[in-house]
This record gives C-alpha cells, structure tokens and sequence, in this order.
C-alpha cells in the first residue's frame, strides 16, 4: 500500500501540493520566524510554492502574518527571495 502524501495549501496561490515541493516558514514558541527546509523544526508553520509569483502573493496580502499571527521582518522576506532565486528544495 502506498504511504500517503500530505498535503499543505500554499499561501500564495492557495493551491493543495504535496507537503515536500513547498517551503516551510515557521514561527518558533519563542516567537522568531524563520524558514525550515526540512519541515522538522518546532512551532507554527506556514507553506509557500517555490516560485516568485507566490512570494509576492503572500507578501502583498500578508498572508504569512496572518497565518502565523506575527508580524514577518525584512530579513524572513530577502530570505524567501534567495531561496526562489537559488532554485532548489532546500538543504
């Protein structure tokens, strides 16, 4: 029987995709965001498509404020776009 892919609604086009194509940024309990490649760090967290157009959804909407109830700094955003720019899933 295959394992079942969890999926993760992306908050930029707010598409369902299977929970390993997404990025993960995550609001630890202490309240600092930050982006989790490997989906294993703890604390909230939200999902976006690897892809420009997503990004600029989610930021002009707010959506990862919204969905992590924080307010998103400069630095979780240029990471975000380094990460689209590099192209790949991560590390």
């Amino acid at each position: 029987m295959p394992k079942k892919i969890p999926m993760r609604q992306c908050l930029g086009c707010r598409e369902m995709k299977p929970k390993p194509e997404l990025i993960r940024v995550v609001r630890s309990p202490e309240g600092e965001l930050s982006l989790d490649f490997r989906g294993k760090k703890p604390g909230r967290g939200a999902y976006l498509c690897p892809d420009a157009a997503c990004l600029a959804r989610a930021k002009k909407s707010r959506a990862i404020e919204r969905a992590l109830s924080a307010p998103t700094p400069p630095e979780v955003w240029d990471a975000l776009e380094a990460q689209m720019k590099a192209g790949d899933g991560g590390d």
